[in-house]
């Protein structure tokens, strides 16, 4: 990171060894590129050594080059990370700035640097539902159909979106699907390519893409659609509990049902964020992963939904209750 906390300037590439400067206020939008400040040019010199150093560690290619002492480019180094990271010998680390969306840019050209291809890994795993037995899918068009619903989003104007993971075969719209994870029948209506914001229409998906169907009725986050003739089911991702809790109420009485409404479907978007509603102090209360992610959720509500919400801390039902045995003594008077 260049800089910290309000005087966070943006971010240092140590593979590069250029810096890239968030200085516009336009929500990391726009960055420049330049050569790294004097201040902080020692620091980054000796914090590259440190990369091709643990790189050397465990790249034989890295370690032969380092030895010689000839100079290691930065593209062997992004082939090194990336070669170390499909192996799952190395994590590849990026800083920024989710508030302001400093560092996106160099986070999506780090996932095409460094993850893997679906032709990297070993094929997908899964469980035959019928008799429990492991499954593998190659990703490959001509295997049966496996894929994830891994995200929901509701959109005002198309309604619900499921994002899906093709994992094997090819998924086609106008056809039936099997949700093996709920154990029931899905019609595919539209599949979409998403591109940002702009959504194009496409009638297959084929293994090892990504996409979204729209309109699915019951389909879930984590839900694997397949094949109807070949079912299995894929390793459901697992989300943390919520840390952090506060009670909502909408501004006026008559938005009630609305936000009621509001809060489900981004739920039903966000499985790490929950809605409840305790009985004894009649309080809507919201839990989510930390205090920015609750302010994202109550602003999505004024700017999506346009529902209102005022924020607290959830109330204390306080009760009475018999803590020890004790002896008394009364009169009656008539």
């Amino acid at each position: 990171p260049w800089g910290s906390e309000e005087n966070f300037k943006g971010i240092i590439d140590l593979i590069k060894m250029k810096a890239y400067s968030y200085t516009i206020d336009n929500l990391g939008v726009n960055y420049r590129e330049e050569s790294i400040s004097e201040d902080m040019l020692e620091l980054a010199n000796a914090h590259h050594h440190k990369v091709i150093e643990c790189l050397a560690e465990l790249d034989e290619k890295i370690m032969e080059k380092y030895l010689e002492g000839v100079e290691i480019t930065s593209n062997e180094i992004k082939s090194a990370i990336r070669r170390l990271t499909i192996k799952n010998k190395v994590v590849p680390v990026l800083c920024g700035s989710a508030l302001k969306n400093k560092g996106i840019q160099l986070l999506l050209n780090a996932i095409v640097d460094y993850l893997p291809s679906p032709l990297d890994v070993p094929p997908v795993k899964g469980i035959d539902p019928q008799n429990e037995k492991g499954i593998d899918r190659l990703p490959e068009d001509k295997e049966p159909l496996s894929s994830l619903v891994f995200k929901i989003m509701t959109d005002p104007y198309i309604g619900k979106l499921s994002f899906v993971r093709v994992y094997s075969g090819i998924l086609k719209s106008g056809t039936y699907v099997y949700n093996s994870t709920k154990d029931f029948k899905e019609r595919i209506n539209r599949l979409v390519l998403i591109h940002a914001d702009h959504k194009k229409d496409v009638t297959e998906i084929p293994a090892g893409n990504l996409g979204a169907i729209i309109g699915l009725k019951k389909s879930t986050t984590g839900d694997t659609l397949c094949d109807v003739k070949h079912p299995i089911i894929l390793e459901s991702m697992k989300f943390p509990e919520p840390v952090i809790s506060i009670a909502i109420e909408p501004k006026s009485k008559a938005e009630q049902d609305k936000m009621a409404l509001a809060l489900d479907k981004l739920s039903e978007e966000d499985p790490t964020f929950r809605r409840t509603h305790n009985v004894e102090t009649g309080q809507t209360i919201i839990s989510g992963m930390g205090e920015l992610h609750l302010e994202i959720i109550v602003d999505r509500l004024l700017r999506e939904f346009r529902v209102e919400g005022n924020i607290g801390k959830p109330q204390v039902a306080y009760k009475e209750t018999i803590e020890k045995a004790a002896k008394a003594r009364g009169k009656f008077i008539r």
